[in-house]
């Protein structure tokens, strides 16, 4: 953990909530915040994480902490290419590669999405009565929400505050339409099904999610998928993902819960020979397989949502991409013990 701000209260101090007097005292940053950052276990006094209602006493220390170092920075435009399947004035569609990272952070503070979208925003064309080019670093617009930097897929990109505040509010009430398809280890007894489990970062590595009850842990946020098979293989399955609700990784976590983690998804066990013959030629088989697609095999690939200014329903489908499309052909090609 990083330090990020540390004060010891004062002798004088009235016994008050923590979140108060932070607000009180800090800089730049809101209540709401401190309230957020105390529920991921990020304000510590005396040495110990505390809820945002903890009433702090005079000379105890105060930390706020973060899991990364802290990092100031300015997203400046990058020349990368971008997909971009639809834009009008409100918002921006992009077909996402994988590999590329969506936000700045945690060691990520350039070649990333939102450098990519500078780029774009600085050097689309205009026109006179054009308004004031789109700063991406204006936290009113950007991103609406985001994926994985090895997922592929739809991302969604508001334009104007307007626009940013109308979309959120679509995916805060689960009125958008987001389907994924992913390629899992094992065969289904069912052709459909629901997984229920509530989110929140594991203790034992931050940089993972897992299931939890919420008595168990009161961060675990409530996280819907409901998936369906789209064609079977022998040893793997493709299926469509669709999600009720938008956590980190929840299609990831999921999928594992039930035993069928992701193709290739090396942080949720799925570079592992789950299923299939113990021969020297299917292990290569294998082997071959994950060297096509190098990462969870996992695409957004439709999205739904209503237009912020027209109203319209509007829905956008994306093929898959290369690396995903010819992992995909390889298997349907596959026969059992027949390889060669």
């Amino acid at each position: 953990m990083f330090e990020r701000w540390r004060c010891q209260v004062d002798k004088g101090q009235t016994p008050v909530r923590v979140d108060k007097y932070l607000a009180e005292h800090m800089s730049g940053t809101s209540r709401n915040r401190i309230q957020t950052a105390a529920d991921a276990g990020n304000v510590w006094v005396d040495g110990k994480p505390v809820s945002s209602n903890y009433k702090v006493k005079p000379l105890q220390i105060i930390q706020v902490l973060l899991d990364h170092e802290p990092h100031d920075y300015h997203i400046e435009p990058e020349d990368i290419p971008l997909t971009i399947v639809y834009e009008d004035a409100d918002l921006l569609i992009v077909n996402k590669p994988a590999g590329l990272v969506v936000h700045p952070g945690h060691g990520n503070y350039e070649h990333t999405l939102l450098n990519a979208l500078a780029w774009h925003f600085t050097h689309e064309p205009r026109t006179e009565n054009r308004e004031p080019r789109i700063d991406i670093n204006d936290p009113q617009i950007g991103l609406v929400h985001r994926i994985d930097k090895d997922t592929s897929g739809l991302l969604l990109v508001a334009k104007t505050p307007e626009a940013k505040a109308n979309l959120a509010n679509q995916f805060f009430v689960h009125s958008t339409e987001r389907t994924y398809n992913a390629l899992v280890w094992g065969t289904f007894k069912e052709e459909e099904g629901t997984i229920e489990g509530a989110l929140a970062r594991d203790t034992r590595d931050r940089t993972c999610y897992r299931i939890y009850d919420p008595e168990e842990n009161p961060n675990a946020k409530e996280a819907i998928t409901h998936w369906r098979v789209k064609e079977a293989f022998p040893y793997v399955t493709l299926v469509e993902c669709r999600l009720e609700t938008g956590r980190t990784h929840q299609i990831r976590v999921h999928m594992k819960s039930i035993g069928h983690p992701l193709f290739g998804d090396e942080k949720y066990g799925g570079m592992e020979i789950l299923k299939g013959l113990r021969t020297q030629k299917y292990r290569q088989y294998i082997e071959n397989c994950f060297a096509l697609c190098p990462r969870q095999a996992l695409h957004a690939k439709t999205l739904g949502f209503t237009h912020p200014r027209t109203g319209e329903r509007m829905y956008f489908d994306s093929d898959w991409p290369e690396d995903m499309s010819n992992l995909i052909t390889k298997w349907r090609n596959y026969v059992p013990n027949t390889l060669g």
